[in-house]
């Protein structure tokens, strides 16, 4: 049992990392404050729980509308509190609603009952919710992650606390407001507006019976054992370090204004961006040139202004991260074609940054960028780009440009990723399982398989 020490309540502290200056606090919870909002919720389950499909779609489906009619205010306050372009949040706000509207059309499909030959006269699986669910989730795309877990646990008759990074709390208090806007009962959604520190002791909470998270490899492995030992299941969606190989036969043209759009969408802080670029040689220094064009012209300001293509980095440690892993490749061998330097504007940003000769061994290779730098290797045969992009602990997606049929029958053969795309982006659908292996973590977020991620697959067997 949690204790029953109260901790003195404290304020969420956020940086506006455009300007670098602080937002106005958010008041936080105490241990005990977020104790009993997860029992308020917990104790909203057999009610929810009773709730018919049909119903629950409809509750999902008029949290989709609120979204959308709040789509303007959720994106002005990503971009305040963690730099994102307004037509990015305002995307991301859409692909959130759809995610709801998804589930709400095809949850009860994914969940009906399964019938199974036995010895009884009639044995089938059902699959009936586990309890409350807990949401630990980060900064990068505040709606979107909250709603790849939301959705489809609520419609699968679970009741969820949603804690997100302190970074945004202003986004997600919005947010949830948008659910009780549609409808939503504030005993099946509660937002724990914690610190860190609390939101780790809630993972142990009695009445938690599940946890998903998102964020950083080394977080994840945390959460993983402290859920272990629980003995609760849970969802880990973790770092990448996602491998592209661009063949000589390939659409060149298309592919590589996928992958830049790819590596500098959310100013590359995305799990599933292209991160480390295999080319074959016949096109290394065309491919290369191309690059460092398209990177040159991209324009890093105010997330608020439209004419941005990028805004800042979320905080300033994880520029400084950045740059570290950028400054040691380059002492290791790197060449820099475009970007590379701190600016001295106030703000947190950091240029598009093209790193080009890179090997095994240099820092942008073997560990996580989370921004706008891509690294670019050359490559003989699509067999050793194959094995590059192997060489990684994570493994989350990956993708290959080709029109040889051989060489895409290869790479789906041997990429080891969660996904895998074919000449496209690597990108999360709500129609479509998402997750990773290795240090990318484990389970699965949205398609049929994500919902039924948080449930009981109950065995029935009946003389």
């Amino acid at each position: 049992m949690l204790t029953a020490a109260k901790l003195e309540t404290a304020a969420l502290e956020s940086i506006n990392p455009t300007t670098g200056q602080a937002l106005p606090s958010c008041a936080a919870l105490s241990l005990d404050e977020a104790s009993s909002a997860i029992d308020k919720v917990a104790a909203g389950f057999s009610e929810w729980k009773a709730k018919s499909f049909p119903k629950r779609a409809a509750i999902l489906k008029a949290v989709a509308a609120s979204m959308r009619e709040n789509k303007h205010e959720l994106a002005d306050l990503m971009a305040l509190e963690m730099g994102k372009p307004i037509k990015e949040g305002i995307a991301e706000v859409e692909k959130s609603a759809w995610c709801a509207e998804y589930y709400a059309d095809n949850g009860e499909a994914f969940l009906t009952p399964e019938s199974l030959e036995s010895d009884a006269s009639h044995s089938y699986v059902q699959y009936p919710p586990l309890g409350t669910v807990l949401g630990i989730l980060p900064w990068n795309a505040p709606v979107w992650l909250a709603l790849r877990f939301l959705a489809p646990a609520l419609m699968a008759g679970n009741t969820c606390v949603l804690k997100a990074d302190p970074n945004v709390p202003a986004t997600a208090k919005k947010l949830v407001e948008c659910f009780y806007q549609a409808g939503v009962p504030e005993n099946v959604v509660a937002n724990l507006a914690v610190d860190n520190s609390v939101a780790s002791k809630m993972i142990d909470h009695p009445q938690v019976k599940a946890v998903s998270f998102t964020g950083s490899s080394k977080a994840g492995q945390s959460i993983a054992s402290q859920a272990a030992a629980g003995l609760k299941p849970a969802v880990l969606e973790l770092g990448g370090s996602d491998p592209c190989i661009l063949m000589a036969d390939a659409d060149l043209e298309k592919a590589l204004d996928i992958i830049t759009l790819s590596r500098m969408i959310n100013a590359g802080q995305s799990c599933i961006a292209v991160k480390r670029l295999f080319v074959e040689k016949s096109i290394y220094n065309e491919v290369c040139e191309a690059l460092r064009e398209r990177f040159s012209k991209l324009k890093c300001g105010d997330p608020r202004d439209e004419s941005n293509n990028l805004g800042p980095l979320a905080r300033e440690d994880l520029r400084d991260q950045l740059h570290r892993q950028v400054s040691a490749s380059i002492d290791a061998g790197a060449r820099c074609l475009t970007g590379g330097d701190l600016p001295s504007r106030s703000g947190f940003f950091y240029p598009p940054t093209l790193l080009v000769d890179v090997k095994p061994g240099m820092t942008v290779f073997e560990e996580e960028t989370f921004g706008p730098v891509l690294s670019v290797t050359p490559i003989d045969t699509i067999d050793q780009a194959l094995e590059l992009a192997n060489e990684t602990e994570y493994g989350l997606g990956a993708s290959i440009w080709t029109s040889n049929q051989v060489a895409i029958d290869r790479a789906i053969e041997t990429l080891e990723s969660g996904q895998i795309a074919v000449n496209g982006i690597v990108k999360s659908d709500p129609r479509l399982p998402s997750g990773g292996i290795g240090k990318s973590g484990y389970g699965r977020e949205l398609g049929p398989q994500g919902i039924r991620e948080f449930v009981n697959v109950q065995q029935i067997w009946i003389a």
